[in-house]
């Protein structure tokens, strides 16, 4: 149990820290979130990508509002109990009927059974969480149909541009592609940053979370997946490779990076669920910059950097996203209300002796589901290719990328 005075030392140390200035970018997501709607506001993402900033940006909207860190060590021991206190601390100390903006909040055992009190007498809330499954456990048992879900990711293209007051070009996203977007990375530009951060996400997401020993293991099968971005993968293999014991080890891990937001998985697409789970997955990575620092190959493959990013762009807006492969293959596949919608292949540059695998592979998903346009990315080419009633666009990822 805290005592108020306790708590009241944090809650004013910790607005004190929110308080002070700091080089920032208008986040996008800013725009997407509505405190004002009787739903909880639920922003979950990757350690240190800046939900603690958006929700400074947010505050700033605010007249009245209570902010609380809840991986603050000095609370090391909070529990249900304590939110009474807390609440009351916070309400003499800031006003009444402020807006919760609570930080890490999944670290707290049934902390939605507090947030659901609260939001029956009509109050609002922001929360973020570093792992996505745990949110949605608490989110889907007690807050369903009472919350909002958000993603944050580390800076897009155009949110980088303005936080290195850069015009789009083909310069500035080599830039991008290199160093990505994590903010605190892109101002200090040292590489122990993110090689620190992929080891406080094993640490305190995964071996302390799940009750895990094995870190070696788990951090050799991290460098590996980050060396192989775009690529294949199967569960038997990753289990014959790192002698993990069984498949279902190999699963759970792969789980427990992408409720961490470290890696991604997408699926080849398949009408059937039974055959599209056993089909080989692809990888990918939260950022190229981490990916690059904390792996052996990523940045020798400028193919990869570039179908990386691509895929990053269209995970902050689409959620169903796969691959395609038949007699040939095509990157990336967009599914929205159960219909594919768009075809999308990366390729770093066309050349005569690629174009024919490029073209014909974005030409059979496009053949497959009957859709009349297709893109391919590149760097910096541009192009119009018509055959039969079939238009590609070749386009400048960075031109698509900033919209």
């Amino acid at each position: 149990m805290f005592l108020k005075d306790a708590l009241r030392i944090v809650a004013r140390l910790q607005r004190e820290d929110l308080g002070k200035s700091e080089k920032t970018v208008k986040r996008e997501l800013l725009e997407k979130i509505d405190i004002d709607l009787p739903f909880a506001a639920v922003i979950s993402g990757v350690r240190r990508c800046g939900k603690s900033t958006l929700l400074k940006q947010l505050t700033k909207e605010t007249k009245t509002f209570y902010y609380f860190n809840f991986e603050d060590s000095k609370i090391a021991g909070f529990e249900l109990s304590d939110f009474q206190r807390l609440d009351e601390t916070l309400t003499e100390e800031f006003g009444e009927n402020g807006v919760y903006f609570f930080d890490e909040i999944q670290n707290i055992p049934k902390w939605e059974l507090f947030v659901r009190e609260k939001l029956d007498k009509k109050r609002h809330f922001v929360i973020t969480g570093s792992n996505a499954s745990l949110l949605s456990k608490e989110l889907g048992t007690r807050l369903t149909g009472r919350h909002l879900r958000f993603e944050l990711f580390p800076f897009s293209f155009t949110e980088f541009l303005k936080f290195k007051e850069k015009k789009a070009s083909v310069e500035s996203f080599e830039e991008y592609l290199s160093k990505g977007g994590f903010p605190e990375y892109l101002k200090n530009e040292r590489d122990g940053i993110l090689q620190e951060l992929l080891n406080d996400i094993m640490a305190r997401d995964i071996i302390v979370r799940y009750g895990l020993r094995n870190l070696k293991t788990l951090r050799e099968l991290a460098v590996y997946l980050l060396s192989n971005i775009g690529k294949e993968f199967s569960y038997t293999k990753l289990k014959e490779t790192f002698q993990l014991g069984s498949v279902n080890t190999a699963i759970s891990f792969i789980s427990y990076f992408e409720d961490s937001y470290l890696l991604f998985t997408v699926p080849r697409f398949d009408y059937s669920l039974k055959k599209q789970q056993a089909n080989p997955k692809k990888i990918y990575a939260i950022d190229n910059g981490f990916a690059k620092v904390n792996s052996i190959t990523f940045s020798k493959d400028r193919g990869k950097m570039l179908e990386n990013a691509v895929f990053l762009q269209l995970r902050r807006n689409f959620r169903d996203i796969y691959y395609y492969s038949g007699k040939k293959e095509c990157d990336f596949l967009i599914k929205e209300k159960e219909k594919i919608t768009q075809a999308i292949q990366v390729c770093y540059e066309l050349t005569e002796e690629n174009k024919e695998r490029e073209i014909n592979g974005l030409l059979e998903a496009m053949e497959k589901f009957k859709l009349k346009k297709g893109m391919i990315l590149t760097l910096k080419q541009k192009d119009e290719i018509k055959q039969a009633d079939k238009t590609i666009i070749v386009k400048p990822a960075w031109e698509w990328l900033k919209g």
